[in-house]
């Protein structure tokens, strides 16, 4: 299977209840912001400037739970901001797991290690004979440091305090824009990307699960994407997320005024998206994409779709976020999920055909409007359930290709005695 069972009869079972009932719209992932504050400022993300008044705010942990069941989706993506700056974190994913629902953190990954440190240290404690082993590999592989290792041995600072286990329900979802020295330029941070592989290799050997998400911007050779792919393949990386760089307001004011750039020259168009998806046609057979195969079509131009924002609702510290992940319009934020769904003229949003209800969305292709319309099957056409059952539940994609990691680790921060890179090395 190319997911975990489980996961995958727990979201089809709740779109199927949801169907059965007659329900028009709903919940199927949401996206929980508990705080925007973020230790990067990467290129093409609004949250610097649209939040710049509440970026030291968060959210109540009751409230982040509050939301999650109020919602009622079956999957709950914290982002933000950086997540694993939220003080709450910890307690947050226990709280999620304890509802039942599917955890996604995504985070940069520059604190990803210091958490599984946390979680070490307390199954330290626990299992000393079990977890001695895994240190030395750790070490073995520069991982963790002597002083991390004595650190672990000594136990928690807090026992009382939870710590992010691996879990069936729970994935890492490390943002990966490119090869190393694409990415590093584009979070504005050198060495960034190597924290990030670093931080892969450590959570599969603990046996936690890992996705990454990747956006795709104009200038991004489709060919880097296909080469950090096969790449994190050699990792065994569980899933992707690839979706396309929209020119939200937010971002393009950020970009004007923060960093001078031309936005048009950064985001895709709708039809550059098209042009650039295109050459991508075969990834999902290749590589473990999340989503469906439906959404892939859309973006590769084969097919058009319809945006059902409602199905993927973002909360954050300011409230409901309308209409959608990107475009704050009308009333703006909502107390509550149903008032949202209510209040909110969903007919005014999206592209039909060709032509943009709203030129703010003329250009986005995004996966938080789109993927859901092409999970619940609102735009479908015959022979796509059928489609989608052997995408979830045909054989897993092991990507296969020449990897040569000196093509990977590009960037400035790359050096021959780097334990993540041997210029020599090539994996097949």
């Amino acid at each position: 299977m190319r997911f975990p069972l489980a996961l995958t009869l727990k979201v089809a079972g709740h779109i199927v209840r949801h169907k059965l009932r007659g329900t028009k719209k709903f919940a199927t992932v949401l996206q929980l912001e508990p705080l925007h504050t973020c230790n990067l400022t990467c290129t093409g993300c609004g949250r610097i400037r649209e939040y710049s008044t509440s970026l030291k705010n968060v959210m109540p942990l009751e409230d982040c739970l509050s939301a999650a069941a109020e919602c009622g989706a079956p999957m709950v993506s914290i982002c933000g901001g950086e997540p694993l700056i939220y003080p709450q974190i910890e307690a947050l994913v226990e709280g999620l797991h304890q509802q039942g629902r599917i955890v996604y953190i995504c985070t940069n990954a520059m604190f990803m290690r210091r958490k599984m440190r946390d979680y070490l240290a307390v199954e330290y404690k626990k299992r000393s004979a079990e977890i001695e082993p895994l240190l030395a590999k750790l070490l073995d592989e520069h991982l963790l440091t002597p002083s991390e290792t004595d650190q672990i041995t000594k136990g928690p600072k807090d026992a009382s305090k939870p710590v992010i286990s691996p879990s069936q329900w729970m994935y890492w979802n490390v943002h990966l824009d490119g090869l190393e020295k694409i990415h590093d330029i584009i979070v504005e941070r050198e060495g960034v990307f190597r924290e990030c592989i670093l931080a892969i290799r450590m959570a599969k050997i603990l046996g936690y699960q890992v996705a990454t998400n990747t956006t795709v911007y104009r200038e991004t050779e489709m060919k880097e994407i296909e080469t950090l792919l096969n790449y994190l393949g050699t990792l065994d990386v569980d899933g992707h997320t690839v979706t396309p760089g929209y020119d939200y307001d937010a971002a393009k004011t950020d970009m004007v005024k923060r960093l001078g750039i031309d936005p048009s020259a950064f985001f895709l168009t709708r039809r550059s998206t098209i042009e650039k998806f295109s050459e991508a046609k075969s990834w999902g057979k290749r590589f473990r994409l999340l989503g469906t195969p439906i959404y892939w079509e859309f973006l590769t131009g084969d097919r058009d779709l319809t945006c059902s924002a409602w199905a993927i609702p973002t909360r954050n510290v300011m409230g409901w976020k309308a209409p959608c992940y990107f475009l704050t319009d009308g009333k703006g934020h909502y107390g509550s999920y149903a008032e949202m769904l209510k209040d909110v003229d969903w007919d005014r949003y999206g592209v039909v055909e060709g032509v943009a209800k709203n030129p703010h969305c003329e250009n986005c292709m995004t996966h938080c409007g789109y993927e859901p319309t092409a999970a619940l099957g609102l735009h479908s056409r015959p022979g796509d359930t059928w489609k989608n059952i052997i995408f979830n539940f045909g054989p897993r994609p092991n990507p296969k290709g020449k990897v040569v990691l000196s093509e990977v680790f590009n960037g400035v921060s790359a050096t021959p005695k780097s334990p993540v890179q041997n210029p020599e090395l090539v994996s097949e």
